[in-house]
């Protein structure tokens, strides 16, 4: 290098011989990422899909299969008695007696599903459903189960089924990421590594969108004259464009810069998604939108209509928080917690059924229901406490799922638990064999779509896993 004034040869600066090095050394490791990125942008589906996009309700903490979608004549009769089965080790201490569920049930649909109270709106759109009464996880505790049902795998860092999705397929959508997660006041145990990308590259992770009219933060203009706007981006660009130039391609400063033209093309795609001035009367009605206790989940149910609308591939909701609720996990008080959580998500998750096949979408749209796990059929009591006051504890062992719609087989009712709902007896169906299924209905062979890292080719499903076909269509 040369110094212009004296024509002589100078030392390399420090910064320069830093910078130098750093692109030298991680050229091959630049050169791998960007293939993989490369691999990872031009994926197809194996075969012709059933669906397109995924709509995962999550009800977190675990709302119980025997009050829900898997009555047990058995525990009403014997409700207080000693259950005369030997039952595992739970995470708390529970009696050894059976508690019978508190809601009546009944038959519904040409399919003659039983569904309780709780889910009177849902209940008619049983014959859309295939109910899954024979889930079994791996885990017992909230944020190892959350990380598995999410992830396949107990532990931090793995990524996201919702990631894997986009990563297998991309988005249909220009101005939205591929991968949303609508949040109502709860991050479940486990925070935001439930939707994290792990070794996927990071555009693959979740974007979560909080409640209000500003679900992102630091997302709305800085400057009210739009042409204002769009100049100091385009200025901001050039200086991007002249670090690529000076410094090389770093995949962290092309995700920098990728991550400021996605945030623009934002600006104006999410207040449009979040304006319901279009929706009718009737449409926001049948959502629950206009009640109390169901418009907060509501909104979010008519929001994940419009992010299919707009070709995002997977969109997340979670359980809305509820003043001294927690969640669906109801150790104490699981009659008046269950009824509250239901009465909440019950009408507009039965809407947003309805509305999706009212528009032909639901033929192309996945939606899952259901927890980390279930809860046990004895009876968890408070010290001290009423007997009303009963709740359950955590049950991974035989618990229910439903799913609906992207080739699923409606009006179904799939497995089966023991007589007092504890363990699954019959077509078990593992939440690997859950994975392998979604990621059938989106065209792929879930034992192809891989990633290498670590050494070897990862998948969500880990080396386990069978699509489930008495659930397809």
């Amino acid at each position: 290098m040369f110094d212009r004034t004296s024509h002589r040869k100078r030392p390399m600066t420090r910064r320069e011989m830093l910078c130098r090095c750093a692109n030298g050394f991680g050229g091959l490791a630049l050169l791998h990422q960007m293939a993989r990125e490369a691999q990872s942008r031009s994926l197809k589906p194996h075969f012709a899909p059933t669906a397109k996009s995924v709509i995962f309700l999550f009800m977190d903490g675990g709302p119980s299969q025997v009050d829900s979608f898997d009555p047990k004549p058995r525990l009403t009769r014997e409700s207080g008695q000693k259950i005369p089965i030997q039952t595992p080790t739970t995470v708390f201490n529970i009696s050894d007696k059976v508690f019978g569920s508190p809601y009546a049930f009944r038959k519904y649909g040409q399919s003659g599903a039983d569904v309780s109270e709780l889910f009177p709106h849902v209940a008619a759109c049983v014959d859309d459903m295939a109910i899954i009464r024979s889930m079994v996880a791996d885990h017992s505790e909230h944020t190892a189960a959350n990380y598995f049902m999410h992830s396949g795998s107990g532990f931090q860092g793995r990524p996201s089924m919702g990631a894997w999705v986009t990563y297998g397929l991309g988005s249909e959508s220009e101005n939205l990421p591929g991968f949303v997660v609508l949040e109502s006041g709860l991050i479940p145990p486990g925070g935001l590594d439930c939707f994290g990308s792990g070794f996927l590259p990071a555009s693959y992770q979740g974007t979560l969108f909080r409640q209000g009219r500003r679900p992102i933060a630091d997302l709305q203009p800085l400057e009210d004259d739009a042409e204002l706007q769009k100049n100091k981006l385009a200025l901001l660009g050039k200086l991007n464009q002249g670090v690529l130039e000076r410094f090389g391609k770093v995949s962290e400063i092309e995700a920098t810069i990728s991550n400021y033209e996605m945030a623009f093309r934002m600006q104006t795609a999410v207040p449009e998604l979040l304006d319901f001035s279009k929706e009718s009367e009737a449409t926001q009605k049948l959502y629950g939108i206009d009640e109390e206790l169901t418009g907060e989940f509501g909104r979010e149910c008519l929001i994940a209509r419009r992010l299919v609308e707009r070709g995002v591939r997977f969109i997340e909701l979670l359980t809305p928080a509820r003043k001294g609720l927690d969640r669906w996990d109801q150790h104490l008080g699981l009659e008046n917690g269950h009824r509250i959580n239901a009465k909440s998500t019950d009408k507009p998750i039965a809407g947003l059924l309805k509305d999706l096949k009212s528009r032909g979408l639901l033929d192309q749209t996945l939606v899952v229901w259901g927890g980390e796990f279930g809860r046990t059929p004895c009876a968890q009591f408070p010290d001290g406490g009423a007997v009303s006051n009963i709740g359950r504890d955590h049950n991974p062992f035989g618990f229910t799922m439903w799913m609906a719609g992207g080739g699923i087989k409606g009006g179904h009712v799939y497995g089966a638990t023991d007589e007092y709902g504890y363990f699954a007896v019959e077509n078990k169906v593992h939440v690997h064999d859950l994975h392998a299924t979604m990621l059938h209905l989106l065209g792929f062979d879930h034992t192809r779509l891989t990633f290498r890292y670590s050494g070897r080719d990862m998948r969500l499903t880990d080396v386990a896993g069978n699509v489930v076909k008495d659930l397809l269509a």
